[in-house]
C-alpha cells in the first residue's frame, strides 16, 4: 500500500524542525501531503525527492523563514491545522488559506488554545485563512480538549516544541497517537499518563530535535477500502503487506472481525515506533448476531472508515447503527449526508440521525450513480458499494480519489477478478 497519510504529513514536518537530514521512505503521494510539502518548501525547508523517497533538509529550530505569501494547504485539515501549531511558536507572520472546502472547515478547536499559549491568529468567524503571529516562547498550557480531535491534540504538541515549560494535553477518548510516537522517535521525550478513563500527554519545552530516518507503513485506512471489498466477495483471498496495524489506527480490523468477517493480522513488528503487519482477508463469513451501534469511544478511531462501515453494514444481518460521529459532518463533505444520500440510491433503507445514521441489512444493492461531492473517501467507499451491486455504477468526480490515494482505481482493477 501506499504510504501512510497521517504518518507522512507528521514524519516530513517533524523532520523539517529537526538538526540534520532526514530520510523518508514510502513518502504518500496523496494530494494532501503534496500540500504539507509545498508549504514546509515555501518556510524555507530543503526537501529532495525520488518518487516515494524523501530527504528533508531540517532547519532547526529556528530555521523556518518567512514565507513570501499566504501558504495553501489546498484541502488538507491536517496541513492546516498541524502547521497552525508549529507557525504558533515562530517569531513572524503568516497566513494559512486552502481550498473552498477547507476554507469552510472549523478551526476555532486549535485557535482558542493557540491564544492560550500567547499566538496572535485572526480567522474569517473560525474559518480560515488563519492570520498567525508568531510569538517565541510560547506559554505553556494544561488543556483539556472539548473533542476528540487527534488533529487538535498534534496541534498542541507541536507548538508545545517552543513553549516555555510543561504543556499537557488531556483527552477524555483515544485518539491516534501517530504525532507522539514520531516526536519519540526524533528523540523528544515525552510523558503519558492514563487516569480514570482520560489520557493525558505532556512535552516539555523549548526541545530540540534530531534528524532520524523513517520507514512509514502501508496507509491502514487506504487498504480499508480493499479489505473490505475482499470480506464482501464470496469467494475473495487478500493479502496486504507492511501495512500500519498502530492500534489506534486498526479497530477497523476488529469492528469486520465483530461482524463475522474472516479478518487476520499476522508478523506484527515495529519499525520507527510504528506496529506494522501483514493483513490477510477471505471473502467467507461465520454467523454472528446483530452488530452492536458503533459509539462513544470507537468513533474517534473509526473516524475515517465510517462512510465505509455503512456500506458494510448494508450487507448484515440487522444492518448498522452510527451514533456520536457529529464530528462527520465538518470532514471534506457533510459525510452523514452524503453516505445517506448514496446508500438510499442504492435501495438502502437509511435514516439520517443528527450525529449518524441507522441502516437496515441486508439488503442487495443496486447500482446507481454516486455524488461523492469532490469527497475521496466517499468516492473509495462506493465503489466497494459498486462492486457487489448489481449493475453497474458510476462515480462521479472519481479523481478526488487522489486527495488521498491517486492509484485507487488502478490498484482496484488489478486486483478484481471480472
Amino acid at each position: 500500500m501506499p504510504g501512510d497519510k497521517s504518518i507522512s504529513h507528521r514524519a516530513a514536518m517533524i523532520a523539517a524542525l529537526a538538526d540534520g537530514t532526514s530520510r523518508l521512505r514510502n513518502f504518500s503521494n496523496s494530494a494532501d501531503c503534496e500540500a504539507t510539502l509545498s508549504c514546509l518548501t515555501r518556510l524555507g525547508v530543503s526537501v529532495e525527492r525520488d518518487r516515494d523517497d524523501l530527504r528533508v533538509h531540517g532547519a532547526g529550530a529556528e530555521g523556518l523563514r518567512v514565507p513570501a505569501e499566504p501558504l495553501d494547504c489546498s484541502n488538507s485539515g491536517t496541513t492546516m491545522r498541524l502547521l497552525a501549531g508549529i507557525l504558533a511558536g515562530q517569531n513572524f507572520k503568516s497566513t494559512l488559506t486552502g481550498d473552498a472546502s477547507l476554507r469552510s472547515r472549523p478551526m476555532a478547536r486549535i485557535i482558542e488554545p493557540l491564544r492560550m499559549m500567547d499566538a496572535g491568529i485572526s480567522s474569517n468567524d473560525g474559518r480560515a485563512p488563519l492570520i498567525i503571529a508568531g510569538h517565541r516562547p510560547l506559554k505553556a498550557i494544561n488543556y483539556d480538549l472539548p473533542i476528540a480531535s487527534a488533529q487538535v491534540k498534534s496541534c498542541l504538541l507541536l507548538a508545545g516544541l517552543n513553549a516555555d515549560g510543561r504543556t499537557e494535553i488531556i483527552e477524555h477518548e483515544v485518539t491516534r497517537d501517530h504525532t507522539e510516537r514520531m516526536l519519540r522517535w526524533f528523540g523528544v521525550p515525552l510523558e503519558t499518563t492514563d487516569v480514570e478513563g482520560s489520557r493525558a500527554v505532556a512535552i516539555g519545552g523549548p526541545a530540540r530535535l534530531s534528524a532520524r530516518d523513517v520507514s512509514i507503513p502501508g496507509d491502514i485506512s487506504s487498504a480499508a477500502f480493499f479489505i473490505a471489498a475482499a470480506a464482501l466477495l464470496r469467494g475473495s483471498s487478500f493479502e496486504i503487506t507492511d501495512v500500519g496495524v498502530n492500534p489506534t489506527r486498526a479497530t477497523f480490523l476488529e469492528q469486520l472481525r465483530s461482524f463475522g468477517f474472516d479478518v487476520a493480522v499476522r508478523d506484527v513488528r515495529e519499525e520507527c515506533h510504528e506496529a506494522v503487519g501483514t493483513v490477510r482477508v477471505s471473502g467467507s463469513k461465520s454467523s454472528s448476531e446483530s452488530a452492536a451501534p458503533l459509539r462513544g469511544s470507537l468513533i474517534p478511531q473509526l473516524i475515517d472508515e465510517l462512510p465505509l462501515l455503512a456500506v458494510v453494514g448494508s450487507q448484515i444481518e440487522g444492518g448498522i447503527e452510527i451514533r456520536d460521529a457529529a464530528e462527520l459532518r465538518a470532514k471534506e463533505s457533510d459525510r452523514i449526508a452524503v453516505t445517506v444520500q448514496n446508500l438510499r440510491a442504492m435501495g438502502a433503507e437509511v435514516e439520517e440521525l443528527k450525529d449518524g445514521l441507522r441502516l437496515t441489512g441486508p439488503v442487495r444493492l443496486r447500482g446507481a450513480t454516486i455524488d461523492p461531492r469532490g469527497d475521496h473517501r466517499i468516492a473509495m467507499a462506493f465503489s466497494v458499494a459498486g462492486l457487489i451491486a448489481q449493475g453497474e455504477t458510476e462515480i462521479k468526480d472519481a479523481e478526488c480519489v487522489a486527495v488521498s490515494f491517486p492509484e485507487f482505481f488502478e490498484l482496484l482493477e488489478s486486483v478484481v477478478e471480472r
